[in-house]
C-alpha cells in the first residue's frame, strides 16, 4: 500500500482552523486561522504562511475520531466542518468550503489514522536531526536492571555506583565470578547464558543480616524464543533452585503463561512478584512447580501474601490447601470486567471535562459518575496494602489479576515508587516503565489503538486506559509529596502523549516478541534518547526536588485526590497562569542557589581573613 493511494487531496487552500487550545486561552475565544492544509503520509499540516500566525502539525496517529458535519444549501452539500478528536484530548475543527474536498479530506484522514500496519507508522520513518548521546534501547538492559534489583541499589541506568556489588557466576561449572561494572557491563556475556546465577554480596544488600537468608536468583533465557510466554521478555529472573522445566510447568498453569517473576526486592529482603491468575481448567487444581517457586520465595518467612487486583469472583486464585503459607487478599481496583471498562470510565471523565455549560452540581455528579477517581483511589489503596506487607511485615507478596497485563502492573509499579526513592528520579521512572510495562508485555499497541473519543461500540475490547490510570496515580503521589520527585508533571504528560502517538519506537507493539520481529530497536529511535538530552531534561526537572530516601505513604482518603487539570483540562481552561507560577518558582530556586553559593564563598573568605588576623596577632605577640 502506498500513502498516495489514501490521500485524495494532498493540498487545499482556504481552510479555516478552529483550535481553542492553540489560542492559548483554552476557552474557544481564539479567532479561526485561514490557511493552507497539507496532508502527508504521517502528518496533517495547516499554515497561514504568516509570521506569528497559528500553525498546526498533527500526527495522524494522534487522531482518535473523525466527525463530519456537512453544510447544506437547498439540500445540497456545499462543504462542511470536519471535527478531529485527538488522543492528546484536543478537539480541532477544519472548515472546508468545497463539498468534494470536504469528503476527500475526511476520507483521507479516516484512512490514514486507522492504519494497522505497524511498519507504516511514523517511528519507522523518523530520523532525528540531533546527535544521539545515549541509546535508550540499551540504557536499561534487563540483566543490568535485574542485577540492581537484587542488590537493592539504585536502578536508574548503568551509572549506579553500587552495581559492582553484584556477581554473576556459573556455580555448577566455575568457581570464578564476573563483576558487573558501571562501564557497559564489565565483560558480561550478552545475552547471558542460561543458568547464570546472581548472588548479591552481603555488603550490597539492604537489611543487614537478612542478606544471609535471602533467596538466591538467576537469570534464565528459557523464554528466548518466546515459546513459554508470548508476552514476557527473553530475559527473566527466577529463583536459583528452580529449573527451566519447572518454569515451563508453572507457565502452563497460569493464564497466558505468565508465571511468577521477580518485580522488586525491598531493602529488608522482602520480594514482590507478579504473575497472571491460575487457569481454570477442569481436572487441574494444582501445579507443584508453581508451588515450589512461591515456597522458595518464602525463605524463612512464616507467611506470604497473594494480592488479587481484579476483583473477588472475577478471577481464579490459588487454593488454600496447596498454598497454605500464603494469605489471599482481595484488593480490586474497581468494578471493572476488562481493560475496556477502564477506558469507558476515562471517556466519561473527559466528556465531563469538555462540557463547559453544565452547572457545578451537575459537574460534580458527572465527575463522580465517571468512576475514574474511584479507580485512582482503589489503585493507590491496593498499592499501599502491598507496600505495607513488604515494608512493615517483611513478607513476600505475589500480585496478580486476570492476565496480569493491566491492574497488576499498576500496583507493582506504584509499590516501587512508594518504597524505592530511586523510582522517583528521572532515570528511575524511565527504568521502572521499561521494566514493569514495556519489557513486562503491557500491550500498548492494542490498548492505545483507540482512546476516549472513539464510541465504545466501535472500539475493540482490547482497548484500555490502564497506563493513563497509572500516570494519574503517580500524579496523586506527586501532589502529596511535591519535593520528593526529581521530575515535574510535564514528564508525565509527555509519557501520556508518546504512549498514544509518537515519532519514537519505545511504546510500539504489544510485546518484546513483536518488537524483535520488526527490529524496532535498530529501525527506530528511543524516546529515552530524546528525554535524556541535557537541553530537554532541563525542562522536565522539578525545581522543588529534595532527595528523600524515606518511604512515602500517601493518603488514600477521597478528599486527598485531585483532578489532574494539567492534563484533562489543558485544552479547556487557560493553563498559562500555572506555567507563569512554575517559571517564578524556578527563578526563585535559581536565585536561592546563587545566594547560597555566594554565602559559602563569603563564609570561606571570612574564615581565611580570620586565619590571617590570627596569624598576624600571633606574630605580633611573638615580636613583643
Amino acid at each position: 500500500m502506498e500513502f498516495a493511494d489514501l490521500i485524495k487531496t494532498p493540498k487545499l487552500d482556504g481552510v479555516l482552523l478552529h483550535d481553542p487550545g492553540q489560542a492559548g486561552t483554552g476557552t474557544g475565544a481564539g479567532a479561526p486561522t485561514v490557511g493552507t492544509l497539507c496532508i502527508t503520509g504521517h502528518h496533517l499540516l495547516l499554515s497561514a504562511r504568516q509570521e506569528n500566525s497559528q500553525e498546526l502539525w498533527l500526527l495522524h496517529k494522534n487522531i482518535d475520531s473523525v466527525e463530519k458535519r456537512p453544510s447544506l444549501t437547498q439540500n445540497i452539500v456545499v462543504g462542511g466542518i470536519i471535527t478531529l478528536k485527538c488522543k492528546d484530548l484536543r478537539i480541532i475543527s477544519l472548515e472546508i468550503k468545497s463539498a468534494k474536498e470536504f469528503f476527500n479530506v475526511a476520507t483521507s484522514l479516516e484512512a490514514l489514522s486507522a492504519i494497522q500496519n505497524t511498519e507504516l507508522l511514523y517511528p519507522f520513518f523518523y530520523r532525528p536531526m540531533y546527535t544521539i548521546l545515549e541509546d535508550g534501547y540499551t540504557m536499561f538492559r534487563p540483566e543490568l536492571e535485574f542485577a540492581k534489583l537484587i542488590s537493592g541499589v539504585g536502578m536508574g541506568g548503568v551509572s549506579s555506583p553500587n552495581v559492582a556489588n553484584i556477581t554473576i557466576c556459573m556455580p555448577s561449572t566455575s568457581t570464578t565470578s564476573t563483576t558487573l561494572g558501571s562501564g557497559g557491563g564489565g565483560g558480561i556475556p550478552h545475552p547471558l547464558q542460561n543458568g547464570y546465577a546472581m548472588d548479591a554480596l552481603q555488603g550490597g544488600l539492604g537489611g543487614g543480616g537478612s542478606a544471609a537468608i535471602a533467596c538466591e536468583w538467576r537469570i534464565s533465557n528459557v523464554n528466548r524464543d518466546f515459546s513459554v510466554c508470548a508476552t514476557y521478555g527473553a530475559t527473566l529472573i527466577v529463583p536459583k533452585a528452580i529449573t527451566d522445566e519447572q518454569i515451563v510447568l508453572s507457565a502452563a498453569f497460569r493464564d497466558g503463561g505468565r508465571f511468577p517473576v521477580l518485580s522488586y526486592r525491598h531493602e529488608n529482603g522482602a520480594t514482590l512478584m507478579r504473575s497472571s491468575q491460575p487457569l481454570s481448567i477442569q481436572g487441574i487444581k494444582r501445579c507443584r512447580a508453581d508451588e515450589a517457586i512461591l515456597n522458595l520465595v518464602l525463605g524463612r518467612s512464616r507467611k506470604g501474601f497473594i494480592v488479587d487486583t481484579w476483583g473477588k469472583g472475577k478471577s481464579n486464585t490459588e487454593t488454600d490447601l496447596h498454598y497454605s503459607q500464603w494469605k489471599k487478599v482481595n484488593r480490586s481496583i474497581g468494578n471493572v470486567s476488562s481493560p475496556a471498562s477502564i477506558l469507558d470510565s476515562f471517556s466519561r471523565l473527559i466528556e465531563a471535562c469538555n462540557d463547559l455549560s453544565c452547572s457545578t452540581d451537575k459537574w460534580l455528579s458527572r465527575l463522580e459518575g465517571s468512576g475514574w477517581l474511584s479507580l485512582v483511589l482503589n489503585s493507590l489503596n491496593a498499592s499501599c496494602v502491598v507496600a505495607q506487607c513488604l515494608d512493615q511485615e517483611g513478607s513476600p507478596v505475589l500480585v496478580h489479576g486476570a492476565k496480569g497485563l493491566d491492574s497488576t502492573l499498576i500496583v507493582t509499579s506504584l509499590v516501587q515508587i512508594i518504597l524505592n526513592p530511586d523510582c522517583r528520579t528521572v532515570r528511575g521512572i524511565q527504568a521502572l516503565i521499561e521494566r514493569e510495562w514495556i519489557q513486562a508485555g503491557h500491550p500498548f499497541a492494542s490498548r492505545h489503538r483507540y482512546s476516549c473519543y472513539t464510541p465504545s461500540q466501535t472500539r475493540q475490547k482490547t482497548s484500555g486506559a490502564t497506563f493513563v490510570l497509572f500516570l494519574d496515580c503517580l500524579y496523586q503521589l506527586y501532589t502529596q509529596f511535591p519535593c520528593s520527585f526529581e521530575f515535574s508533571t510535564q514528564l508525565l504528560i509527555l509519557l501520556f502523549e508518546h504512549s498514544h502517538f509518537s515519532q519514537y519506537g519505545t511504546f510500539l507493539c504489544d510485546s518484546e516478541r513483536e518488537r524483535r520481529e520488526l527490529n524496532v530497536h535498530t529501525r527506530t529511535t528511543s524516546l529515552w534518547s530524546y528525554l535524556n538530552r541535557p537541553d530537554v531534561l532541563q525542562t522536565l526537572l522539578n525545581p522543588l526536588y529534595e532527595p528523600n530516601a524515606s518511604v512515602i505513604w500517601p493518603s488514600v482518603a477521597p478528599i486527598s485526590l485531585e483532578l489532574w487539570s494539567d492534563l484533562y483540562l489543558r485544552w479547556v481552561i487557560d493553563q498559562r497562569s500555572c506555567a507563569t507560577v512554575m517559571s517564578q518558582i524556578q527563578e526563585l530556586v535559581t536565585r536561592e542557589k546563587e545566594l547560597r553559593t555566594q554565602a559559602l564563598k563569603l563564609r570561606k573568605q571570612a574564615l581565611e581573613l580570620g586565619q590571617e588576623v590570627s596569624e598576624m596577632m600571633s606574630g605580633s605577640a611573638d615580636d613583643a
